[in-house]
């Protein structure tokens, strides 16, 4: 925790997904435009739930996407959700030294984590904590890869990739946050 203190980055730990799903939850003020990133841990948290039913105060900008049926439209409303209030997610693994990696086959939610979103949490499940960022990238490719490949093909796609990888090393105070789950949760 004190490690990603000294990068910027504003941990909490929780005990459970419900926890969370609270403590994320109360985060987001009403009425602010938030995205969210494909993330096993968010459906397990019931965030994905939360922001398909009338509960929600937010704008999802993921439902307007999904909406949009012109592949061209979709596409910018895609790009444009980086520059989200809120952007959501996950990370594949995080070092004792406060090192955060995330995995991604096509790289879309990694400009929003990196720079363009004006406040990011990530909610992690305490098993991704891991020794050093070599162990990170082993994580990312012997367990979280395979795991991610298996799942898409089970929903009748051709598998994933490893397509980009980004490392946090530091962030501005104030726009990362991290809501460890004291609990397994995602890849």
């Amino acid at each position: 925790m004190q490690a990603l203190e000294r990068r910027g980055i504003h941990p909490e730990l929780v005990p459970n997904g419900p926890s969370a799903l609270s403590k994320l939850a109360g985060m987001i003020p009403a009425g602010a435009d938030v995205m969210t990133a494909g993330s096993r841990t968010l459906e397990e948290i019931g965030l994905t739930d939360l922001l398909k039913s009338d509960e929600q105060r937010w704008h999802s900008l993921k439902a307007a996407i999904l909406a949009e049926t012109d592949p061209e439209k979709q596409l910018q409303l895609r790009r444009s959700a980086t520059l989200s209030d809120y952007y959501l997610g996950s990370v594949h693994a995080v070092t004792r030294a406060g090192q955060v990696v995330t995995a991604s086959g096509s790289g879309s939610q990694l400009a929003a984590y990196a720079y363009s979103a004006r406040h990011v949490i990530w909610v992690v499940g305490t098993q991704k904590i891991v020794p050093s960022l070599e162990t990170a990238l082993e994580r990312v490719r012997e367990y979280a890869l395979p795991l991610e490949d298996s799942r898409m093909k089970s929903i009748g796609n051709g598998g994933s990739v490893l397509g980009k990888v980004l490392i946090t090393e530091h962030e501005r105070p104030g726009r990362v946050s991290l809501i460890f789950v004291n609990e397994p949760l995602g890849f």
